[in-house]
């Protein structure tokens, strides 16, 4: 009879492949800070051949589609059903990193600059609040990530357990931390990063409001998945946190209760 757990040789191969995806995810994620604050990286949001505006936005929007039917096919659950049926599940969600990884490389690559200024910040007091604010964004980013399972987010925990010859359970539904205040801290902090900034091109605000406009896509997609999947405790925890600002929910349910507790005239 044969086995069909996977050997020792194929669970260092995908132990090994997965530490290399985490590496590049860690390189990719650095040099896109750098990208989009026009610091130290090579290429960045605003440097480059100059071309036709329309064409650059044209191109541009190309790119950021790659990268968003990338997210929105490769995050839906029918298609890691079918894609675990090629590709080993341990490193199913390395794959998605390596993927998504490649997609950003393109765009830093091909991306066509427009750094005609939308607006420009010369008072240094508050240009710099922008750049910390900007700077804060990203380090909500990243600490939100660990508020849930950071490894297991970027594929790390599933081929160190199927190294170890341990089957992968899910992490489950649960709300640390900054989860209690928001649905969504960790696209809440790319908005601040993605829009704090004292020198707006109009290269950088195309990225800003496509990027933003797919959050909300994104986002709306996954909790439709997470409603079927989690049902009733989801809905609960939907109905109670705001998705992007805190307090806001809050705030509107305190309103309607004012208003609703007025007398009606006619």
């Amino acid at each position: 009879m044969t086995s069909t757990a996977p050997s020792r040789a194929s669970r260092v191969a995908c132990f090994v492949y997965g530490l290399s995806v985490y590496a590049l995810f860690l390189a990719t994620f650095v040099y896109t800070i750098g990208f989009i604050a026009n610091i130290i990286v090579p290429k960045s949001i605003d440097s480059g051949a100059i071309g036709s505006q329309w064409t650059s936005i044209a191109v541009n929007a190309l790119l950021l589609g790659l990268f968003a039917i990338q997210h929105a096919i490769m995050a839906r659950p029918w298609f890691k059903a079918r894609w675990t049926r090629i590709i080993p599940p341990a490193v199913e969600r390395s794959t998605f990193v390596l993927a998504t990884c490649i997609v950003l490389i393109i765009m830093f690559w091909q991306w066509r600059p427009m750094p005609t200024n939308v607006w420009h910040i010369t008072n240094e007091p508050l240009a710099a609040a922008l750049r910390a604010m900007s700077a804060g964004g990203w380090a909500l980013v990243l600490y939100a990530t660990f508020c849930i399972d950071h490894f297991d987010l970027f594929g790390l925990r599933q081929v160190t357990l199927n190294l170890r010859g341990m089957a992968y359970l899910h992490p489950g539904f649960a709300t640390p931390k900054l989860y209690q205040l928001v649905r969504n801290p960790l696209m809440l902090g790319f908005l601040i990063a993605f829009w704090s900034t004292p020198v707006m091109s109009i290269g950088h605000l195309q990225f800003a409001l496509m990027v933003t406009g797919y959050i909300f896509v994104g986002v709306n997609l996954e909790e439709r998945d997470l409603l079927k999947s989690l049902g009733t405790s989801y809905a609960k925890y939907r109905a109670e946190t705001p998705m992007l600002i805190p307090g806001l929910k809050l705030r509107r349910n305190a309103t309607n209760a004012h208003v609703a507790g007025q007398p009606q005239t006619t």
